[in-house]
């Protein structure tokens, strides 16, 4: 759609009020721009995907003694071990879980920006802290270990995010306009110059020289999903916003834009099945997952294991298996712990209200509550501990190759589950975002798909495409928003 040529509302428009769309905006009104930031969301219903997080952020350092200026100081930094996360890690990191799928140009500059971008954050208004809840583990001897490369995450988690985004925008003049959904690009003699917005008082039509494209990708849009990814998707619990629907990748697309990344697979988790209200629920956010489930076991309705539930620690295998749960028969399986294991698993999200949770004194009754045939599941549970290794000891701050040797295995942290009262959760998929996006170049410029940048375009966060495929290591989504946002904001 082409505009007359008429007076630019704003030298840069943002589009999409997350944690990418606020850190594009920031960096622009750091250069001098004029910024209108548009959100979908009411001031009620803000924050995208990003108010739902648990803020965790990945991102490079030295250990703890580089981060305590960076987090907010605790009582507990004198004893917590942080190990070094360098550089090569991260990158190896992402090229492992994606199965060498990473645009490896991105993968570099996301994991040499990712430390100082979290530090001009801070330096704007932004509180981290080290995640103690999520990410260490207490040894006997009242000390922290850290594990699995993510250390780092937002005060507050995904809520104190975009607080913290909001306040730092309010300072710095960013013209902030919620209720405002971008439907439409604007072009002018070859230019994005604008957007067409549905707002509660109609449609509005806005200018400027430059439109960064932060508004997520399509989870939110069954008939997407199920075009994309397969019929079964439109099944799977929207966990964030309900209003990414996809629509500025559409706009882009009919621009010409090139495709960027898998659009075939995403994030998805393990999503509490049955809890009333388990979709976009902006209370309990990111508490409904289930992300204990690798110190005990999984199980379908058939009573079998179907992963291997150890294979690495959590941050790198919980992203892809909430697919793995959307394709087992009712798209529903059960993690099992026992009274031993019980106490391990993470407050926030197994004592939350309302949980589903079903508890027996046995595993044949507990079989009989979940209507799972007890002899087809007490016979794997029995294999399962028969092949326990009882030579090696249990210690989930490291990959401690304590496995059961059955089918499929479990590598790591196979506690035998045979002590009562035993636990059961039931869980389906949880779709996160979607990693399909738009192609662009490292600053944040879309490309069309002769490989040349659409003037007046640029894309950051869960639209731009090419991180990510299958599979993502816990906490480099939030620091890819950052880091392009930061980038896209520089240019814009």
């Amino acid at each position: 759609m082409s505009t007359e040529n008429q007076e630019l509302d704003a030298e840069v428009i943002v589009v999409g009020g997350g944690n990418a769309g606020f850190t594009a905006a920031h960096a622009a009104r750091e250069r001098g721009r004029s910024v209108i930031l548009l959100e979908a969301g009411s001031d009620g219903s803000a924050g995208g995907n990003s108010f739902y997080t648990a803020g965790a952020t990945r991102i490079v350092h030295n250990g703890i003694d580089d981060l305590t200026d960076l987090v907010e100081a605790d009582d507990r930094h004198p004893v917590s071990e942080v190990p070094p996360y360098s550089k090569d890690e991260y990158i190896a990191d992402l090229v492992r879980v994606t199965e060498g799928r990473t645009d490896l140009e991105l993968a570099d500059v996301l994991a040499e920006e990712s430390h100082s971008t979290l530090r001009w954050l801070k330096s704007l208004g932004l509180k981290y802290r080290l995640m103690y809840e999520r990410q260490a583990y207490e040894r006997p001897d009242g000390s922290y270990l850290f594990w699995g490369g993510l250390h780092v995450g937002n005060v507050d988690g995904g809520q104190g995010l975009i607080a913290d985004h909001t306040e730092v925008a309010t300072q710095m003049g960013t013209d902030v306009r919620y209720g405002h959904r971008a439907t439409e690009l604007l072009v002018e003699d070859g230019q994005v110059r604008g957007v067409s917005a549905e707002t509660p008082d109609g449609v509005v039509t806005l200018r400027a020289e430059s439109i960064v494209l932060t508004a997520g990708g399509f989870e939110a849009n069954a008939e997407m999903r199920a075009e994309h990814m397969g019929e079964r998707w439109a099944n799977a619990k929207v966990r964030g916003t309900p209003l990414n629907k996809g629509d500025m990748l559409r706009a882009a697309l009919d621009l010409g834009a090139a495709r960027g990344g898998d659009w075939s697979t995403c994030h998805s988790v393990q999503w509490d099945a049955f809890t009333p209200k388990n979709e976009s629920n902006r209370e309990l956010t990111n508490r409904l997952t289930r992300q204990s489930y690798h110190l005990g076991v999984l199980v379908n309705n058939e009573g079998q294991r179907f992963l291997d539930e150890g294979a690495d620690f959590r941050n790198y295998t919980y992203a892809k298996y909430g697919k793995v749960i959307l394709e087992q028969p009712d798209s529903t399986a059960y993690q099992i712990f026992d009274r031993d294991l019980r106490p391990m698993l993470r407050s926030e999200e197994y004592e939350m209200p309302e949980i589903s949770e079903v508890i027996a004194d046995t595993l044949p009754e507990l079989a009989e509550k979940l209507n799972i045939d007890p002899d087809a599941f007490t016979a794997t549970i029995e294999e399962y501990n028969v092949g326990v290794r009882r030579d090696v000891d249990f210690d989930p701050t490291i990959k401690d190759g304590k496995s059961s040797d059955v089918t499929p295995v479990k590598s790591n942290w196979a506690a035998p589950i045979e002590s009562g009262p035993f636990y059961a959760y039931p869980v389906t998929c949880g779709i996160t975002f979607t990693f399909g996006g738009l192609k662009s170049d490292l600053e944040g410029r879309v490309l069309n798909e002769s490989g040349q940048p659409i003037p007046g375009l640029m894309v950051a966060g869960e639209m731009l495409g090419g991180l990510f495929s299958l599979n993502y290591p816990g906490g480099s989504g939030l620091a890819a928003g950052c880091v392009f946002g930061r980038r896209a904001g520089s240019i814009a």
